[in-house]
């Protein structure tokens, strides 16, 4: 296949009348529009107004895609407490396969191809068999906690980690390498020592597994870690094993610079959300910082209740905007530099090689953009669109691993009517359920 238009290579370089040439899974050619249809004339091809990498979601929870709006201007620990864990607790096996499913579809049609996805402690193969049969690429993990956890998520430590095993086993490297496997506790406030420890001698005995969970985020949580531990979380998750090259950690916005100087040491990869980050009230990252010293920054929409949207356009441009205000400098964190976020370094932070640029012999993530809207017009700069005017709407055709997924509205492997009406039946029955004072 053959895709042609304003081809956005990555952050700094762009084809203005370019081509992708796509066979199997892999690209194998990026250049000039008329150079490479006179060497591919037999290529199927189609015309898109922009051509560019499939964005990478580096913090998403795609099994909380029921609970949109369900707990809006709710700080972060009710938010989670009082509203999303009891969600998460009502779901049965079907219920968390149907939210994994509308979670996916709306990152596929809005052009998300990888994910590094949390889900939640029950019924994680379904995820996994979801993500798998719809084809997205994806760092997946079954959620771990072991103490301070509602009823019917708080399990045995080692259980959960012997369950981590089981799902490790059965879907890391599955799905011609598309579903790689996170070992994912939910962050220190619900997890016992015994159980961070026990995650990093997991994910140490398998090649390839890596570390994803929350730091950092919220005061109330910083303050709870250290009243429980005598130390910054940031610090903590060092002391039982959880920073390094293999370690992907969500949020990150209240660090010191001793902390900063840890996440740095160690090659610990950080995802910024600013709107969830902003719809819960926790604050501003520090991204500016992080990126002079060299730490790898990921974009991420975190879940549906907290955002409400897994568009990562619409991330791009929270992420730029709100580090600009905070600096009061238009200069802070330039599209270039948060498109690079969404793409390549999302792909570095959840362990894909070759994904995130359109390059010769790259993976085949790619996405069409309609450039034919009002919004686009007049398009003076490609990557000034992508990050601060494009939205995921404008998405019309969407590539993982060379298989087309979604083409013109439409879904290719995913029967998108019938996952709506499951998710809406599913969350009337939990809209409806009793509740325990």
């Amino acid at each position: 296949m053959l895709l042609a238009g304003t081809v956005v290579v990555d952050a700094s370089t762009i084809i203005e009348e370019g081509a992708v040439v796509v066979d199997g899974d892999r690209i194998v050619a990026v250049g000039a529009h008329a150079d490479l249809t006179d060497r591919y004339p037999n290529h199927e091809r189609r015309e898109f107004g922009i051509v560019a990498p499939g964005l990478v979601g580096g913090h998403v929870h795609s099994v909380q895609s029921l609970g949109r709006g369900i707990a809006d201007d709710t700080e972060l620990l009710d938010w989670l407490f009082d509203h999303v864990l009891p969600m998460e607790a009502g779901l049965d096996a079907e219920g968390m396969r149907v939210a994994a499913e509308l979670g996916y579809l709306e990152c596929i049609e809005s052009g998300t191809t990888t994910v590094v996805d949390h889900l939640s402690v029950r019924h994680a193969e379904e995820a996994f068999e979801a993500a798998g049969e719809m084809g997205i690429r994806g760092r997946i993990g079954k959620v771990l906690m072991d103490t301070n956890a509602p009823e019917g998520l708080q399990e045995d430590t080692d259980a959960g980690l012997a369950e981590s095993e089981r799902l490790i086993e059965r879907y890391h490297d599955s799905f011609d390498g598309r579903i790689q496997y996170a070992v994912t506790p939910r962050f220190a406030v619900t997890c016992s020592e015994a159980c961070l420890r026990g995650a990093r001698d997991l994910a140490d005995r398998y090649d390839g597994v890596r570390i994803h969970t929350h730091a950092s985020e919220n005061r109330s949580e910083i303050e709870t870690v250290e009243d429980e531990t005598g130390m910054r979380n940031i610090h903590w998750l060092d002391e039982v094993g959880l920073t390094g090259d293999d370690v992907v950690l969500a949020h990150c916005v209240h660090t010191d610079d001793s902390e900063r100087d840890v996440l740095a040491e160690t090659g610990t990869h950080v995802t910024y959300c600013p709107s969830s980050n902003m719809k819960l009230a926790s604050g501003i990252a520090p991204i500016p910082d992080y990126l002079d010293r060299g730490i790898n920054v990921a974009l991420g929409n975190d879940g549906p209740p907290c955002n409400n949207t897994l568009d990562p356009f619409t991330e791009m441009r929270q992420a730029s905007l709100l580090q600009k205000v905070d600096a009061l400098d238009p200069t802070s964190t330039p599209a270039a530099t948060v498109f690079e976020m969404a793409t390549r370094n999302g792909a570095k932070a959840a362990g894909f090689d070759r994904v995130g640029e359109l390059r010769e012999g790259w993976k085949a993530d790619i996405v069409g953009i309609d450039a034919d809207r009002t919004r686009a017009t007049p398009l003076h700069d490609v990557l000034s669109h992508l990050v601060f005017a494009a939205h995921g709407d404008d998405v019309v055709f969407t590539m993982v691993d060379g298989d087309v997924l979604y083409d013109e509205g439409e879904h290719v492997r995913a029967d998108a009517d019938g996952i709506r009406k499951r998710a809406r039946a599913v969350a009337d029955g939990l809209d409806s359920a009793p509740t325990s004072d």
